[in-house]
């Protein structure tokens, strides 16, 4: 019960601050919410970026300090880290990964018992 009156009381207390706090004018007798008047600016942002000199003109591109880095590229595909080694269930795997790689690239895997795509469900790929 003291809770709910100290509630009250914060709250009746916050109101009566906030009222107190709320800028008022008073025009010809009655009091109005004060209107603060900001000016809009007129083509205050179409500068003309042509008066503003540039801070670094490079007349010679071909007297630029640093060499332009090319990619490299590997011709070599990424070799995987599993081979087909006779493993065809999901308790001889060890990974998800390893067992996607057996479903997808290794005969007679019997390893994606609903046909989904998803080899190992229940053990790795959940």
């Amino acid at each position: 019960m003291k809770n709910i009156i100290m509630v009250i009381v914060l709250l009746t207390l916050a109101l009566l601050a906030y009222k107190t706090l709320q800028p008022k004018t008073s025009i010809s007798g009655s009091t109005v919410d004060a209107v603060i008047d900001i000016p809009t600016a007129t083509n205050s942002l179409s500068t003309d970026f042509n008066d503003i000199s540039p801070t670094y003109v490079d007349s010679d591109p071909s007297t630029a300090s640093a060499p332009i880095a090319e990619p490299v590229l590997s011709t070599k595909p990424a070799a995987p880290s599993f081979t087909c080694d006779g493993r065809q269930h999901c308790s001889q795997m060890t990974s998800c990964a390893e067992a996607t790689y057996f479903s997808n690239n290794c005969p007679n895997t019997k390893m994606d018992g609903n046909h989904d795509g998803v080899p190992c469900e229940q053990q790795w790929c959940n």
